[in-house]
């Protein structure tokens, strides 16, 4: 099969097969620049459906760059609160910021420019040269690669390494509707060649796959490792009321209200009698012993909040999971 072939195949099932997504309808250019950096924002490490609902909403309270950049923090984060990874929000006001300053309100068209902005690496920019300004660049986003590894059946470590998979990547060809041909392959990927069970009989570019000939779809699995930390929560309870402070300790929810913690040792945590709660955060496995106290103190940044009061505020999800372990709703 020629790269031409390999790129009408691919493009001719997107066409009939692509899924409905709100940053993929018909805007001018200069939207869906806009729409592109906030999906793309959104995409790193969440998965589409979750995106769908907070890319809707965020579009709808904040429309496009001038309103991104002069949006209060308390709006943005409301806009954000439940999707994680909330440096991804700050660093998107950021970006938008510089892209008024130092572009004119557009978003630079070159992989250089793209990658001086905050929270933009290779993958993003590559990501926005594609969807947005068209240009024959084919992102390596984890559909990508598991594509390319069945493809040419790469098994060994320095097979798949990005250096290898690029090169690879000229498996594809390219075409001239290079916005669509970047999200088609990916598409492939993420409804297609997926991780387990991939559905060959669907794919458009089966007849070019090493695995398929040998029957064999398993992926040398990425050894993922999550930290192990364990923390002390402090409750000071004033009648029904919680006191939270704003988060200037720790990196991870940096400026978001969290209820006061120090990190201990495991030995410090083993040997609590207090209640102890789990919490998965980014790559950090979290074992939280909660210390209830009944005398308020006094904290600087810090505020004292009831069950009906959290409505009215920006919590993320961690601190509600602390509030619900201890507050009966």
């Amino acid at each position: 099969m020629n790269k031409q072939n390999i790129s009408k195949k691919i493009l001719h099932w997107y066409d009939n097969n692509k899924r409905i997504l709100p940053w993929r309808k018909p805007v001018s250019k200069k939207q869906k620049q806009y729409f592109t950096l906030v999906s793309e924002f959104m995409l790193q490490q969440t998965q589409v459906k979750t995106v769908i609902p907070y890319f809707n909403n965020f579009i709808k309270k904040i429309p496009n760059m001038h309103s991104l950049a002069t949006v209060s923090d308390n709006k943005l984060m409301g806009c954000w609160e439940g999707l994680g990874y909330y440096s991804r929000a700050r660093n998107l006001k950021k970006t938008s910021q510089k892209v008024i300053s130092d572009f004119d309100g557009n978003l630079p068209n070159n992989l250089e420019d793209l990658k001086t902005l905050p929270g933009i690496g290779e993958y993003t920019a590559s990501a926005i040269m594609a969807i947005a300004f068209n240009k024959p660049i084919i992102p390596l986003d984890g559909n990508v690669e598991r594509i390319l590894k069945r493809i040419f059946y790469l098994k060994k470590d320095w097979e798949a390494t990005k250096e290898n998979l690029n090169v690879k990547k000229d498996f594809f060809g390219y075409s001239n509707r290079s916005s669509d041909y970047a999200q088609a392959i990916m598409e492939i990927g993420a409804l297609i060649c997926k991780p387990k069970l991939p559905i060959c009989k669907m794919c458009p570019i089966s007849k070019s796959c090493s695995s398929l000939k040998k029957k064999d779809f398993e992926l040398k699995s990425k050894n993922k490792f999550n930290k192990i930390k364990y923390f002390e929560a402090d409750i000071f309870k004033e009648k029904n009321k919680y006191l939270l402070i704003k988060n200037k300790k720790f990196n991870f929810l940096k400026n978001l209200l969290i209820f006061p913690m120090r990190e201990i040792n495991k030995k410090k945590f083993k040997s609590s009698l207090n209640k102890r709660i789990n919490i998965k955060i980014s790559n950090m496995d979290m074992r939280i012993t909660i210390n209830e106290k009944n005398k308020k103190k006094f904290l600087s940044n810090s505020l004292l909040l009831d069950k009906d009061d959290i409505k009215n505020h920006i919590l993320p999800t961690f601190t509600k999971k602390i509030f619900k372990s201890i507050v009966r709703y």
